[in-house]
């Protein structure tokens, strides 16, 4: 599922990958449905590509969303809530229990939570591909 949730540098909010041409992508926002182009010039990632350290390994993006998931009980996160850099660590302490604290910023973690709260607002709320679909792509 992540792997068509684009996000792209210099662009609020993130993007679904449409269509694709020779040098360009055609994305939509999850933000206001709108459709553009990405091209090669933009700094593009796939949000399935992303994974978070721990201490003892990287765990995908799409398992901690899910855990965000399960602990907000399929709401959006409060952002008023986890403020301050101390608030936010608590907050994916809750999460994500192992991460490492050394390589996972501040900014990072808010960046998850505004990709989650994205992706919930839009109604996507599978972060972790079935089997069956991985086989396809």
């Amino acid at each position: 599922m992540l792997k068509k949730i684009l996000s792209i540098t210099g662009k609020p909010g993130l993007y679904k990958l449409i269509s694709y041409g020779k040098n360009l992508l055609i994305v939509e926002s999850l933000v206001d449905g709108k459709r553009m182009p990405a091209t090669a010039r933009d700094k593009i990632i796939s949000l399935g590509d992303i994974a978070i350290y721990t201490t003892e390994k990287e765990v995908p993006l799409g398992e901690v969303m899910t855990s965000i998931f399960e602990k907000q009980g399929g709401k959006a996160v409060d952002t008023t809530a986890v403020k301050t850099p101390e608030q936010l660590a608590d907050f994916f302490k809750t999460v994500l229990p192992n991460y490492d604290e050394e390589r996972v910023y501040n900014n990072d973690i808010k960046k998850v939570v505004a990709w989650y709260n994205f992706m919930v607002n839009a109604g996507m709320t599978e972060f972790v591909a079935k089997e069956n679909e991985e086989a396809a792509e």
